[in-house]
């Protein structure tokens, strides 16, 4: 019995099958998946489980390069903005587009987590990147 990491089975496969550049998105519960991305519905119920705690669970095992957000957000939640674009810390990239065109790219991520949050444009893109574990001569 698994007992520590990404307890959840089908969080814990996608993680497992995403290589560098892949996306990943974890979304609110208003968001219009793709017919065709795999999707991990985990909405429990309205606020649960947040995008935030989603992201805080995904930064113990998932190493991330790029984060990519809508300018809704930040317009219009700049706290959770703020909070959401510093998920993987300070040294992560943050990409800000307007959400039409994060909706369209959700067609080219390979799994999305589905939350129960409400934050209007809450939604988070994942770039997966290499994390400290590489080694390098120079």
């Amino acid at each position: 019995m698994k007992e520590t990491g990404m307890l959840n089975g089908a969080i814990d496969s996608a993680l497992s099958r995403q290589g560098h550049m892949d996306l990943m998105m974890v979304v609110d519960a208003g968001f219009p998946c793709p017919d065709h991305v795999e999707l991990i519905d985990i909405a429990l119920s309205e606020g649960v489980p947040t995008i935030l705690t989603v992201l805080a669970e995904l930064k113990k095992v998932h190493s991330v390069e790029k984060i990519v957000m809508a300018q809704e957000t930040q317009d219009h939640n700049p706290t959770y903005f703020g909070k959401a674009a510093k998920a993987f810390g300070d040294n992560v990239e943050l990409e800000v587009i307007a959400h039409t065109e994060l909706k369209q790219r959700s067609h080219n991520v390979k799994t999305i987590i589905r939350t129960g949050d409400f934050t209007a444009w809450g939604n988070v893109m994942l770039v997966s990147g290499a994390g400290d574990r590489w080694q390098m001569e120079k």
